[in-house]
């Protein structure tokens, strides 16, 4: 569903915050993407929903290139960000409407989603109000409404567990396995180890743009857990840094 082949990214000014990173994500399959702050996995998932533009490398989504197909491939797609900007003058309902309607999902389906979504993260009651007025947590649950919504066939997250309350993110694990079951895929960033531990299928680990693990949540973690097997690559690869200075 997803394949990111030698894909780098360098920002004006010098800065490689990525190098050199290929991994795929099966239909199916949900993919947890781990990393410290400035890591590379915002970037690399901003490339892939075609937010940031790149040269280097390559990305497609069920078969359609970012670059040269941009709109085949998000027409599959949805994108959250860690921070959703949304149009605060709007009403909770108008704001949905907005996006099934670029999307194309006719009124009876659109409604039967937006019921069962919006049931399941509490939010029903609140639509009929301004986004201006909303929490922090609720725009995050209309972002996800909104996602969720389009039945993409590729979903990508960013930090999606942030600001939500127990049942929300409860209600938002279950939707993404359900995604996957019927043969979507999932990307998603989290800094919340024991999440991805328990909900991936696979894990990628990133260390200063570089893939530094990728595989089998079974075989990442081993005999271990994933927030140890984190901090032991964290830790071997910060000793390695300073024996290198040492030689240099």
């Amino acid at each position: 569903m997803l394949t990111i082949s030698h894909f780098s990214k360098t920002y004006s000014g010098g800065k490689r915050a990525v190098d050199d990173l290929s991994l795929t994500v099966q239909k199916g399959e949900m993919m947890g993407f781990i990393g410290h702050n400035g890591a590379g996995k915002t970037t690399t998932l901003r490339c892939a929903a075609g937010i940031l533009d790149f040269t280097e490398g390559e990305i497609t989504i069920d078969g359609h290139s970012i670059r040269t197909s941009p709109v085949a491939a998000k027409s599959v797609t949805a994108f959250l960000p860690d921070n959703p900007d949304l149009y605060d003058f709007l009403k909770g309902i108008d704001y949905l409407s907005f996006i099934a309607d670029i999307y194309g999902i006719d009124r009876v389906t659109r409604k039967e989603r937006i019921g069962r979504y919006g049931d399941a993260f509490g939010l029903t009651t609140a639509l009929g109000s301004a986004i201006g007025g909303y929490s922090h947590g609720m725009k995050q649950k209309l972002a996800l409404i909104s996602a969720f919504m389009r039945a993409p066939k590729l979903l990508i997250l960013d930090e999606p567990f942030v600001g939500l309350d127990p049942e929300a993110a409860y209600a938002v694990k279950g939707f993404l396995r359900e995604l996957c079951d019927q043969g979507g895929a999932v990307l998603f960033s989290t800094h919340v180890l024991e999440v991805a531990e328990k909900l991936c299928d696979r894990i990628a680990i990133i260390r200063q743009g570089r893939l530094v693990e990728c595989g089998d949540t079974e075989s990442v973690v081993g005999n271990s857990n994933l927030e140890s097997v984190f901090l032991e690559l964290e830790r071997g690869a910060a000793g390695k840094s300073e024996e290198e200075k040492d030689n240099a």
